[in-house]
């Protein structure tokens, strides 16, 4: 596999002339932002500190440190609202507000944290964040983080990486301990692909056994892997990993060992022609933070299953894809259905409620099935194809696409 490892860090690592732009931009931008800043200092985060970047990625980390004991109880994002005055930016929100400052190539995201020396102190789960830039940085040489930059990739192709809820998928930071953790990118996939249901991964050893470790944590913090934060005992940092994606990454990992490939570290374009006998929905989104916009088609593309269903189509597969232009697909056992359909009333036992059921279809014939009551009436949509055009046409789709259009 070193061959192919070799062949993808020379296009997904950063070059020293790469190195020398983003160190010179972003000096001078903490510059200019410290000099705005009271009572608080701004520090380059994420990957950008931890040097696992990738190449041609501008988006970085500014972390602007308050002191603990003078700032603990005061909204240090309206703090640093008032020091940034002079600067254009976006606000988002978020559970502590945060900033976003275009420049050039860059998008910088300023991000008020505590300064504190452990996790006890924070107050908001970003608190935090500076610690673990600390550990990944202090744990890791650049063997390390060149496997930490060719993991974040394998994973990306494969769209695994992202831990936002319309991904469900695998953080940079869990990245980077999975890598540290299993010393190098080659050992992770060969362990990846050997994990068990309910994996415990205990860096730190903050507990003594699995039960104890199980007997610890929270239920909700549980999940298909657990990852015990080496900065915080009492966090799963894989706990918003879904089934689906920790057995993608199983099963991806295993297809590796067995037949290595450049490929598997390829972006792959959506490929419409692929998806025979499906309706697939074209979606262009509006500019906006990207896990904000890829949670709201999310919920559209649920909403939309939900209502498929609802009305009687059965689905042989489905899902959707999320880029510049993002799909969503629904593959049906049938395009077309029968026109009549069984609409279930209550028990027929139920004397009370059957006189409203009766008193409301008078016109209509009732059935029993299993003690229940039911009509035969005729469905309001039987092709698929209706259905969906009546599902894009809602407004609210609208608030976050340009347009949609059916292919």
């Amino acid at each position: 596999m070193n061959n192919i490892n070799n062949q993808i860090l020379k296009e997904i690592k950063p070059t020293k002339e790469q190195e020398l732009f983003v160190k010179r931009e972003t000096s001078a931008f903490l510059k200019s932002l410290n000099k705005n800043l009271k009572n608080a200092k701004a520090v380059v985060g994420g990957s950008f500190e931890k040097n696992t970047w990738l190449s041609g990625n501008y988006d970085v980390d500014i972390f602007v440190k308050f002191d603990y004991k003078k700032y603990k109880d005061i909204d240090i994002s309206k703090e640093l609202e008032k020091s940034l005055k002079k600067i254009k930016k976006t606000k988002v929100h978020g559970s502590r507000d945060y900033f976003q400052v275009k420049h050039g190539k860059f998008n910088f995201e300023i991000v008020p944290v505590l300064d504190i020396k452990n996790y006890k102190e924070a107050m908001n789960v970003t608190d935090i964040s500076p610690l673990h830039s600390r550990f990944i940085k202090n744990n890791s040489n650049k063997k390390i983080q060149d496997d930490i930059r060719l993991a974040k990739q394998f994973l990306r192709s494969n769209e695994l990486y992202g831990a936002e809820s319309h991904i469900r998928g695998f953080s940079g930071y869990l990245i980077e301990l999975l890598i540290i953790y299993y010393n190098g990118f080659d050992n992770f996939i060969k362990n990846v692909s050997k994990w068990k249901e309910n994996e415990i991964i205990d860096i730190k050893k903050h507990y003594k056994n699995k039960t104890d470790l199980l007997l610890s944590l929270n239920a909700s913090k549980l999940g298909p892997l657990i990852v015990i934060d080496p900065m915080q005992k009492n966090r799963n940092v894989a706990v918003a990993l879904s089934k689906e994606k920790y057995d993608l990454i199983k099963n991806i990992s295993n297809k590796y060992l067995k037949k290595s490939s450049i490929e598997y570290f390829k972006i792959k374009e959506f490929d419409v022609s692929k998806y025979k006998n499906s309706i697939i929905i074209e979606i262009i989104p509006k500019s906006g933070k990207a896990d904000i916009i890829g949670s709201k088609i999310y919920k559209l593309f649920e909403s939309m299953k939900f209502r498929i269903n609802e009305e009687g189509f059965a689905l042989n597969d489905f899902g959707w894809h999320y880029d510049k232009k993002t799909y969503l697909w629904f593959t049906p056992k049938e395009m077309e259905i029968n026109k009549l359909k069984k609409h279930f009333g209550p028990f027929i036992e139920d004397y009370e409620n059957m006189k409203k059921f009766r008193a409301k279809w008078t016109s209509y014939k009732i059935y029993e099935e299993k003690g229940k009551s039911y009509v035969i009436v005729e469905r309001k949509f039987y092709r698929l194809n209706d259905l969906i055009i009546n599902l894009i046409k809602d407004k609210s789709i609208n608030k976050y696409t340009k347009f949609i259009k059916r292919l």
